[in-house]
């Protein structure tokens, strides 16, 4: 994980979902891209961070005097900078919604990167406001309580059909979301970065007028 880090800069500002998935596709992890009904908040905005966890339940009722958020209040309160807590709903759902705009400013001020939840977001136009990268499974009005509560905290996931741990990489852009295992991740944002480059040859060459086929058989890319 430690590998990663430095090349945080080139990975925002040269990756992009399609090339990741592609790279992992050829490493033999072709399940990696989260389900295309995830959507950004921000189609300008790019996400990647650490992954933190959340499984959500749904629920029917609140006992009295019980926090229904102890456990989403407790994974928030514990962001380190460049995580990206990954809520996983059992997504598409029209009953859970985790994610707003206190949750938004909480985990900005620690530093966090952005959220990803295959729930319902909701303060949609304070959030834009605030430029936090936010990827979702739909907007809707409703408070979590009563209808959905996080049961556990940096487990085993799956969000949007996709598995993920706390401490695997994530990244998402106007594409959609790939998450990246933390075993494999510095060999796949290196070899990443290295398709980037041969991409950026042949759109040079073909933009010199040269034919698809004569690059493709150069540089490999399509």
């Amino acid at each position: 994980m430690s590998n990663v880090a430095p090349l945080r800069e080139q990975v925002i500002t040269k990756l992009y979902s399609a090339v990741l998935s592609d790279v992992l596709d050829v490493a033999g992890h072709p399940r990696q891209a989260m389900r295309p009904f995830l959507r950004p908040l921000d189609d300008s905005l790019v996400l990647f961070g650490r992954v933190r966890t959340g499984l959500y339940a749904n629920s029917y009722h609140v006992d009295p005097g019980r926090n229904p958020y102890a456990v989403e209040i407790a994974l928030i309160d514990d962001l380190q900078t460049g995580d990206v807590p990954v809520l996983a709903c059992g997504g598409p759902t029209d009953r859970i919604a985790p994610w707003g705009e206190l949750l938004t400013t909480a985990s900005a001020r620690r530093g966090a990167s952005g959220c990803v939840t295959d729930g319902l977001v909701r303060d949609v136009r304070r959030i834009r406001e605030m430029a936090f990268p936010v990827f979702h499974g739909g907007i809707g009005p409703l408070d979590s309580k009563g209808r959905g509560e996080m049961i556990a905290r940096d487990v085993p996931v799956e969000c949007a059909g996709v598995r993920a741990e706390t401490g695997d990489w994530i990244f998402g852009d106007v594409d959609g979301v790939v998450v990246v295992p933390q075993a494999i991740a510095s060999a796949i944002f290196a070899e990443a970065l290295h398709k980037v480059e041969s991409e950026d040859r042949t759109r040079l060459e073909l933009l010199e007028g040269r034919s698809l086929a004569e690059v493709y058989n150069k540089y490999g890319v399509l």
